[in-house]
């Protein structure tokens, strides 16, 4: 059975999950102990190494652990019963999983053995800081680093083996696995011991990439292009994070489309950055991300059909928070003409499961209706009067009455401002 990784969260649509722990006693007298059957799945589950976890019960029970990672076995000297350790997990996440500022378990630890420090990186905020080292755990982290950050010990073989490389004018190690192209590895923020600045200089950028060819380069494309659509999804999301990662996002909405043609997937751009660029503050976050989909949406159907089944995805997440104002986002991401009119009637005539369950797809176009209804109705009256449609979709209002919990359609009388037939993205 799956919980909540944040148990204090009581969402049932919550999307971090972790299987409950599993304990079994074995033994008697002195010799008895806990085994903890899937301490394997559960520490998957935290992105953390299974021995974390385990080392932490032995801490906080002031108890001796054994660690068997060929045979799967994580072991607390003693009798403890699973509800016991289970909430003990619980103080564990909260100190060495959750974010300190978005409370989302999408971190990463980060191991500086010559200061002593334990850095904590967030991929769902951007969130980076240090973590208390008071605790007794932090110790054995330190000594034992997780498997993705092996800390300076490893930068320093690495860095030693390159040099013998270069001395010996190898082309093997490291050099070989860059398909035998002399650029440097990517700069590590943690590691201050090694001077990058003659090889970051715009001179050193150019040189470097005057000395990649052609062909290499063609190579690179075409191996991403023969990879499954999965695979060229997943490349597209990682290198829209990079660029929310490093704060980067607002100005790359040109880049990003690059890519997306690159890896031949521009008409699922939309739903990847409603994932990555859309919260509970999405009304905001439409007029601020509005050139990015914009690129991906302008005159592209399936990409405006896909935005909406990111939306979709997204009320899911934040149900309460979203459910009650579909109306009123549809009708931002109308006005924003990210989707048009025949696209979203085409949507509120079929519920369908693609991207939630029935039940909530069925309850997201019941809060839909109002404004569909005024879609409908402003088509009707198009036929015989275009314009005057067209300057009641400019002046409407959408007034959300928190005491009558529906949505109302207001027109008011507004200046009608000059409307341009075709979108300049980029002036935007």
């Amino acid at each position: 059975m799956s919980i909540n990784v944040n148990r204090s969260v009581l969402d049932q649509f919550y999307r971090y999950k972790m299987p409950r722990l599993i304990a079994k006693v074995e033994g008697k007298g002195n010799g008895i102990k806990t085994v903890i059957v899937n301490m394997v799945d559960v520490a998957k589950a935290l992105n953390r190494p299974p021995t974390y976890p385990t080392k932490f019960f032995g801490c906080e029970l002031g108890a001796q652990t054994q660690f068997d990672a060929k045979n799967d076995r994580y072991i607390v000297n003693g009798s403890h019963e699973a509800n016991k350790l289970q909430d003990m997990l619980d103080g564990f996440i909260r100190k060495f999983v959750l974010c300190p500022e978005c409370d989302n378990p999408e971190t990463d630890l980060h191991i500086n053995p010559k200061k002593q420090t334990i850095g904590n990186s967030c991929k769902a905020c951007g969130y980076r800081g240090m973590l208390d080292t008071r605790h007794k755990l932090c110790t054995f982290i330190l000594k034992n680093p997780p498997e993705n950050e092996s800390g300076s010990v490893k930068k320093e073989k690495e860095k030693k083996n390159r040099k013998k490389d270069k001395e010996n004018g190898s082309s093997g190690g490291e050099a070989g696995d860059h398909n035998d192209i002399d650029a440097p590895d990517a700069v590590d923020g943690d590691d201050d011991d090694e001077d990058w600045a003659e090889e970051t200089t715009e001179e050193a950028q150019r040189r470097r990439m005057e000395e990649i060819s052609e062909h290499a380069k063609g190579l690179t494309l075409t191996e991403d292009l023969e990879k499954s659509l999965e695979e060229r999804v997943n490349i597209f999301y990682n290198f829209v994070k990079q660029k929310k990662d490093c704060g980067s996002i607002d100005s790359a909405d040109k880049e990003i489309l690059a890519e997306a043609e690159r890896l031949d997937v521009k008409a699922m751009g939309p739903l990847i950055l409603s994932e990555l660029l859309f919260d509970e503050n999405i009304r905001e976050q439409i007029k601020k991300y509005k050139r990015h989909f914009l690129r991906f949406c302008h005159n592209n159907k399936k990409a405006q059909k896909y935005l909406l089944g990111g939306f979709e995805c997204l009320v899911k997440l934040h149900q309460s928070q979203l459910l009650p104002r579909v109306s009123v986002i549809l009708k931002d991401l109308y006005d924003a003409d990210l989707v048009e009119e025949d696209i979203i009637l085409a949507w509120a005539e079929k519920v369908s499961k693609k991207y939630v369950s029935k039940d909530l797809a069925k309850e997201i176009h019941a809060k839909a209706e109002p404004f569909v209804k005024w879609l409908k109705e402003a088509e009707e009256e198009s036929e015989g009067t275009e314009e005057e449609a067209e300057e009641d979709k400019d002046n409407l209002e959408v007034v959300y009455s928190s005491s009558a919990r529906e949505l109302k359609m207001e027109t008011t009388k507004l200046e009608k401002p000059d409307h341009e037939e075709d979108i300049d993205i980029d002036a935007i």
